[in-house]
């Protein structure tokens, strides 16, 4: 049997308090704010443990196998079976612009929210850990899905992605949650004009937009920002785009035309009118400029990302 190639793919510790600040603040702190602390300090021990408690399971398996903080990693993947993400949908996120529909993705979520933590804690601050929407595997069932995949009982899922041009030019990463379009001061007025086309063609008139941004997503970040913002959740296999204009600026009887979908065969074709934008795709971390004048396109024809999803998650497409 040949031995399989494994990428563990780790959330930093640096995105938690350091062990030496936190105690340090913790034993000075006052009452609330020490157990702000404490929950946090405990965040990332329960992180720390994950990791470890992962990483001896894979030294039982007939496996090779190396583990990387996802911020050391800036080039492609390549020449692996199967990438583990050890964090939340943030660190799966991130692999995911490194990774083409060759090589299936496995999110673990190393820090679960704990429902008795919030329902403590609820009257002083918000203690919701790690939502873990894209990660099938825990501490608790880790093990159990490995060895799935592994022995090729488990097959992943095909979840669409954004494709993403501006000028006719295709920036190489596509987005798996959503692409955000707006000025880059969130009080200064977007202005953009968008249509829908099919193969070229319009299918509808062009809408003129001033307001504080555009949103589209795909069916997999339907859950996220999207939501929030007042949109619906569609399922996670989804080849459909949704697309939301952000605080329209007296839309009047085009307001029903501000919320709707982008079908897998159709394009969201936008020309940005501000003398300077900025293209956020799944969040912060990757970020494109555009200038006034630049058209940008948006569709469903990226190529797919391969991931393991749980039977809970993929029931809800049924």
């Amino acid at each position: 049997m040949v031995r399989k190639r494994l990428l563990m793919l780790l959330k930093p510790f640096d995105v938690y308090p350091s062990h030496e600040s936190a105690v340090h603040s913790i034993s000075s702190s006052t009452s609330n704010r020490h157990k702000v602390l404490r929950y946090l300090h405990d965040r990332t021990l329960a992180h720390k443990n994950a990791i470890d408690f992962f990483q001896n399971i894979l030294k039982k398996k007939v496996v090779d196998w190396k583990a990387v903080f996802r911020s050391d990693l800036s080039k492609p993947i390549r020449d692996v079976d199967l990438v583990i993400t050890v964090g939340g949908d943030g660190t799966l996120l991130q692999a995911s612009h490194l990774m083409d529909d060759t090589i299936p993705v496995l999110g673990v979520n190393s820090d679960p929210t704990r429902p008795e933590e919030v329902a403590e804690l609820n009257e002083e601050f918000d203690a919701t850990r790690s939502t873990g929407y894209l990660c099938a595997a825990t501490a608790d069932n880790f093990e159990h899905i490995l060895d799935d995949i592994l022995e090729n009982r488990s097959e992943p899922s095909e979840l669409a992605r954004m494709a993403v041009s501006v000028n006719s030019k295709l920036i190489s990463t596509s987005a798996l949650n959503d692409v955000l379009l707006a000025h880059p001061c969130p009080a200064t007025v977007s202005r953009f004009s968008f249509r829908i086309k099919k193969n070229g063609e319009p299918l509808s008139s062009l809408l003129h937009c001033r307001s504080s941004g555009l949103r589209v997503s795909t069916g997999a970040g339907s859950t996220a920002a999207m939501h929030s913002a007042g949109g619906f959740t569609m399922p996670v296999l989804s080849k459909e785009l949704q697309y939301m204009v952000r605080e329209p600026i007296s839309p009047g009887d085009t307001s029903h035309l501000m919320h709707g979908l982008v079908k897998s065969n159709e394009t969201m074709d936008i020309t940005w009118f501000c003398r300077e934008g900025l293209l956020y795709i799944d969040g912060s971390h990757v970020v494109h400029s555009v200038q006034l004048g630049d058209t940008i396109e948006l569709s469903s024809r990226a190529p797919v990302l391969k991931v393991y999803l749980s039977p809970q998650l993929l029931s809800h497409c049924e």
